[in-house]
């Protein structure tokens, strides 16, 4: 900008500069740009994530391929790893603490079985989802997907490793007596809504873990001790039988409990409905839905935040 002085002289002066911020967002919108890595809404994520659908299906099989690639038992470990673990809380808690407080040898096996194999895939999910996005920063930083792609298929692979796993289930619970039945068919109920569950709990780990990755080397500890509180290796009814009615209720309220107990009373024929607590299908159902709600949304508020700093 120039201006006449009295001299006659011509003084050039710099016009005041524009509010950058302001002609930068002005100039973005009109050529309809945005933010990058900026939260999109809770209903365009979604979308986001149904789009991806072949890559978290694609992902989750690829992981649980190269899971085991350099044992050379190679998959067999999927269902080796369980059953080692069954055998030996059998032998800790069936044959020395007598754990099975009633049941007969024909039902406590089986009840073992499931319980470990059921329960190993919410340990699994949750350990994964931990690591989900703390380690895998070099594919977070380098594409723009969802991040909820990597929680999700991480559960999605622990189910089907379940799914390989229950043909020993099935032989184990045959074995002892307990043949195909209607009741076989809650199987497929069960399994939905623990995955729900299973994949809300990744879901909220995944971002904690984002955050602290610390919080994978606590996890195990965590893990073990709800094991310990879930009935895993002996029946909460008959191991409380006589103590306070609010405290069985109170462990049976617990979400691991109920889809391990869904699960064998769907598989054994000597574990019935008495060994239930009241409304378990409702509470299963709200464990599942109120998991997997809150988890996703939990998760999805800290979306922009994944791979920075």
């Amino acid at each position: 900008m120039s201006e006449t002085t009295h001299d006659g002289t011509v003084a050039v002066t710099a016009a005041p500069p524009p509010a950058e911020g302001l002609a930068a967002a002005e100039l973005a919108a009109r050529h309809g740009l945005s933010v990058s890595g900026a939260r999109p809404s809770l209903v365009e994520y979604i979308r986001q994530l149904w789009g991806r659908r072949h890559f978290i299906l694609a992902f989750s099989q690829a992981k649980l391929t190269a899971q085991y690639s350099q044992a050379k038992l190679g998959q067999l470990w999927q269902v080796a790893t369980p059953l080692l673990n069954a055998a030996v809380y059998y032998f800790i808690f069936g044959l020395i603490l007598k754990a099975s407080r009633g049941m007969s040898h024909d039902v406590y096996i089986p009840f073992l079985v499931t319980g470990v194999f059921v329960f190993t895939f919410t340990q699994s999910s949750i350990m994964s989802g931990v690591r989900a996005i703390s380690g895998n920063l070099g594919l977070v930083r380098a594409l723009h997907f969802p991040r909820a792609s990597l929680p999700i298929s991480f559960s999605l692979q622990q189910l089907q490793q379940l799914l390989f796993s229950m043909v020993v289930m099935f032989v184990v619970t045959i074995g002892f007596g307990s043949y195909p039945s209607l009741s076989w068919l809650l199987i497929v109920p069960v399994l939905t809504l623990q995955f729900l569950f299973n994949t809300g709990l990744a879901l909220i780990v995944a971002r904690m873990g984002a955050k602290t990755p610390d919080l994978a080397q606590l996890m195990p500890f965590i893990l073990r001790t709800w094991m310990y509180t879930s009935g895993v290796m002996f029946s909460i009814h008959k191991m409380l039988e006589g103590r306070s009615e609010w405290v069985v209720r109170l462990l049976q309220a617990n979400p691991a409990a109920i889809y391990m107990d869904l699960m064998r009373f769907a598989l054994i024929d000597g574990y019935g409905a008495e060994n239930l607590p009241p409304h378990v299908w409702a509470m299963a159902l709200f464990w599942a839905v109120a998991v997997f709600a809150g988890g996703f949304v939990y998760f999805w508020k800290a979306e922009e935040r994944y791979g920075r700093g």
